[in-house]
Parts: C-alpha cells; structure tokens; sequence
C-alpha cells in the first residue's frame, strides 16, 4: 500500500512517498481537519511552511491525532524573504515552537530568491542559510536538510561550500511540468525530488487525454496525476481540504503502462 512505502534519502532517513500538501490552507479548522482526516486515513507524511501560515494548526492536529511523533514526516521551510545564518536559526526555532514539536524531519530553503523579488541573486545569502541548516542538522533537532524551487544553478554554489549534499529538492512537478534538467542534476548526487502541486493546482483536471486515460484505468484524473509522479520516483505531495479527496488522492495502487506513461510524457 502506497502510504505505507517509503524513499530513503542521502543520510538514511525515511520519507513516505505520499504526504498531504498544505499550501493555500488557511490556518484555523481547515488546516487542523485536512491534517487530522489526513493522518486518521493512514498519511504519515505533512508538509507545510512558516509562509502558509497553518504551522499551529498542523502542529495541533499532528498532537491531536493519537499518533506516535516518530511514525510521523513532517517538512517545514525557512521562508524565501528570509536568507542568511542569524535569520535562518531564528526561524527555524520559531517553526519548531508553532508546530509544537521537539524536531522536524524536513527542512527545506523554499526559494533560491523572495517571491517579491523572483531570479534575484541570493547565492551568499544562501550559503549562509545553508550554515545555518546544517549547524542545525547536526543538533539532530532536523532529521533532513534540503531545498525547494532550485535550479542546478542554484545549487552548485552550495556544494562548493557544503558539508552536507541537500538531501531533498521540492519543485512544481506534474503532467506537462517535468523539469528534466532539475531531475537530471539532482539524480546522480542522490538529492530526491519532492513533487509539489502534481495536480497543477487543479488546471490540468480536466485534459481530455488524461480523462480518457483516468477511464481505461477506472480511477479519477488526480489519480492518473498523482500515480504518475510516483512512476517518476518522486515523493508526491497533493493537497486538499476535503476529506473524501484526501483519501480518494492515496488510493493509487495501480501501475500506468510504460506506454501510457509514454504518452503523458509527450503531454
């Protein structure tokens, strides 16, 4: 059963292969049920960041849950505003103390630059961030270390002064949005690829060829969406706030076709 496979990254940690998303949902009873729903129907993966806002309210459902904390993967994120040694501690702290939690198992730079200010150079702001993380790292309050939205570009700088290779790259990843030369990088220094937004946010739900492709496997769009990251090696990360969809999203114990996943690499 997919919910209950795992990756293993670079360092030996475990990560399931399917997590509940929680970008966009606000904090307050929507993040705590969607998180809660989640966990009660056999997630044991969350990610969330000090950006979405829900941190507490995931935090509160994760305690809420009855579910021991280390059968639990939980990713968070520094900020993409905030870059640099001094702010990275800081926030990290601040993301452990709203969760409620002793340690993160994930925690990932969100973006080589500031939303406000995307394709901005912040290679040293990074460098330090990244100090920072794995100074952290080895306090063992954070069980893996990575990143989020980074080009190979990005990363290179880096590895040229890291003592730790990221153990994960979160990126937009879905039918249409394959991002070769990110995968083809990452791959052979073992950097596993989260899939974020691999129902691309809802617009490719209604492709006419993944419909038609959702009938022959008698199972919905997202599914055919979401089982294709998976053949893709990647963890996937879909989000919802309802709680039929939450557990429809991690029914995905079928196979596409090396052929059909020919043809929706083609898309």
């Amino acid at each position: 059963m997919i919910l209950q496979e795992t990756y293993t990254l670079n360092n030996g940690v475990k990560v399931p292969k399917l997590g509940l998303g929680t970008w966009q949902i606000p904090d307050g009873e929507e993040a705590y049920y969607s998180v809660l729903w989640a966990l009660q129907n056999g997630y044991r993966h969350i990610d969330t960041a000090m950006a979405y806002g829900n941190e507490a309210s995931v935090g509160r459902a994760i305690k809420d849950s009855g579910i021991a904390r280390e059968e639990i993967f939980v990713t968070t994120k520094l900020p993409a505003e905030h870059k640099g040694y001094k702010i990275t501690h800081q926030c990290f702290e601040k993301s452990l103390e709203a969760l409620g939690l002793d340690y993160i198992d994930l925690y990932l730079i969100h973006a080589p630059w500031p939303w406000s200010n995307i394709g901005k150079d912040c290679t040293q702001e990074n460098i330090e961030s990244w100090k920072a993380m794995e100074e952290i790292y080895d306090t063992g309050k954070v069980k893996a270390i990575g990143v989020s939205n980074f080009e190979p570009k990005h990363i290179k700088p880096l590895l040229a002064e890291a003592k730790y290779v990221p153990m994960m790259n979160q990126i937009r990843f879905h039918i249409g949005e394959k991002q070769e030369e990110t995968i083809n990088y990452c791959k052979p220094l073992d950097i596993r690829i989260t899939a974020y937004s691999p129902l691309a946010t809802g617009r490719i739900l209604g492709n006419k060829a993944i419909a038609s492709m959702a009938e022959k496997y008698k199972v919905t769009p997202a599914q055919i969406c979401i089982r294709y990251c998976l053949q893709k090696d990647t963890v996937v990360i879909p989000k919802s706030t309802k709680k039929e969809r939450i557990i429809s999203n991690s029914q995905v114990d079928f196979v596409i076709s090396e052929e059909d996943m020919k043809v929706l690499d083609q898309m």
